[in-house]
């Protein structure tokens, strides 16, 4: 009996502990304290509700929310509608039939929101809305990191006692990928005036965190990468069927040879969905490549030079970032034409750097074709791990826009030719024609 009671305790203490991990808790090893904080200050108070700032930060260092950009969703905990917005706008705006004098701008229990595209009227702007949903990475851009919108919430409460939290938040951007928590109550936010000389503060405060799982978001891989070197005349390409199959992606018109004469009508009218991809028809069928050239060696350092392609023919890849990983990374000498930061995700480790383009000069990767890719070339300075034998040389990891790319098997890794054996040619080969040359000299002696 005690037998059967002690199973069934362990069996209880499994299944608590497996039940004890949400699906918000996602773990980035690269940005282990990377997330999007959603802020909810509520400034005043209304006859029938209040007034509140919502503000998006993306405290992440390299994933940044690209065009279309993101949309949030959340549930009212009672009966609450929006009155008025600015700075955003609801993409529905739902039964408000109950209502007969002024209209209220969305009356959904769960609206979904998006940020007003650039240009938009002054009268519908606040500080930080306004850019179309798209947010850069806090290390690339930290000023144009966040979002902001402001709403008047109606059939709300008045006061600090009978206001309700909104809950189920859902952040896309614009698909899925990120899982939010509850929101909490956390200090009220404070503000300074625009001469630096007075401080005022929110009435209210609410924090919601939103944190990125690989998982949620996608299951085909977006990029992939290749490699080579100055001493092996292998190329080592992407992997086959990387992003996709070319006969299977071909038959649906996901792909377009390069060199067909109808290219500019296959992309003009290849769908109204601009975001959908169309790639160039290739083996590995990804939007994105990467290559890893060994170029030079020298006594003290060696070079490497790195090529981003595009090969997607419907997009153009603003403020694009590469995350690389390699141990040589802590002895960086020079970079040349990209912005280099170390991530440092372990510490004192330095093996992980952080890439990026030129304002105004290379920090768009234009779609394919003779303009789609970027290139850099990298000096690194040797230490005592250094070898090109094993393909010590290539990258561990590479991410690009944050999507882990596909790399090639390390079997297929170009490997340094085994000089031993070019030794041991040799050897033979002088040794066979020595005793070539002294039957000759027997057979006419």
């Amino acid at each position: 009996m005690m037998g059967i009671f002690s199973k069934f305790t362990t069996l209880l203490l499994i299944l608590l502990s497996c039940t004890s991990f949400t699906s918000t808790e996602a773990y980035d090893p690269l940005d282990p304290n990377g997330n999007i904080t959603i802020k909810w200050d509520i400034t005043s108070w209304t006859p029938d509700g209040y007034v509140a700032v919502v503000t998006i930060y993306n405290f992440q260092q390299y994933r940044h929310i690209q065009s279309p950009g993101w949309s949030l969703e959340w549930t009212w905990a009672k009966k609450e509608i929006i009155w008025d917005m600015v700075g955003g706008q609801a993409t529905e705006q739902g039964d408000c039939s109950r209502f007969k004098g002024n209209i209220p701008h969305c009356c959904k229990k769960s609206p979904t929101i998006v940020d007003l595209l650039p240009g938009a009227p002054y009268n519908m702007q606040i500080a930080n809305c306004c850019k179309g949903g798209v947010l850069s990475s806090w290390t690339q851009d930290p000023a144009n990191a966040a979002g902001s919108f402001q709403l008047s919430v109606g059939a709300a409460g008045t006061s600090n006692k009978t206001v309700r939290m909104p809950k189920n938040f859902t952040l896309k951007t614009p698909g899925p990928g990120y899982t939010c928590g509850v929101a909490k109550l956390v200090k009220p936010s404070k503000f300074f005036t625009a001469d630096k000389r007075r401080v005022t503060q929110a009435l209210m405060t609410w924090n919601v965190s939103c944190t990125f799982s690989q998982f949620l978001a996608q299951t085909t891989p977006t990029c992939c990468v290749s490699l080579s070197s100055f001493y092996n005349d292998t190329i080592v390409p992407c992997p086959t069927c990387s992003c996709g199959c070319q006969s299977n992606m071909s038959e649906s018109g996901s792909c377009v040879e390069a060199n067909s004469p109808h290219l500019a009508s296959v992309v003009s009218g290849s769908g109204k969905n601009i975001y959908t991809p169309l790639v160039q028809c290739t083996s590995h069928m990804c939007p994105i490549r990467f290559h890893w050239h060994v170029k030079l060696n020298y006594q003290e350092y060696w070079r490497v030079k790195i090529t981003v392609t595009n090969f997607n023919y419907k997009m153009n890849y603003s403020d694009w970032n590469l995350v690389v990983q390699h141990p040589n990374f802590n002895n960086l000498t020079e970079i040349f034409s990209f912005y280099y930061k170390s991530l440092n995700p372990y510490g004192t480790i330095n093996d992980t750097a952080m890439l990026w383009g030129l304002k105004f000069y290379n920090d768009l990767l234009m779609q394919a074709g003779p303009l789609g890719n970027v290139q850099s070339e990298l000096l690194f300075q040797k230490d005592a791990t250094f070898t090109f034998e094993k393909g010590w040389a290539f990258p561990r990891r590479v991410y690009f826009n944050g999507d882990s790319c596909v790399m090639p098997p390390p079997d297929a890794y170009p490997w340094l030719p085994n000089a031993g054996s070019r030794r041991r040619t040799s050897s033979l080969t002088l040794i066979m024609t020595l005793l070539s040359a002294f039957t000759f000299m027997l057979a006419y002696s």
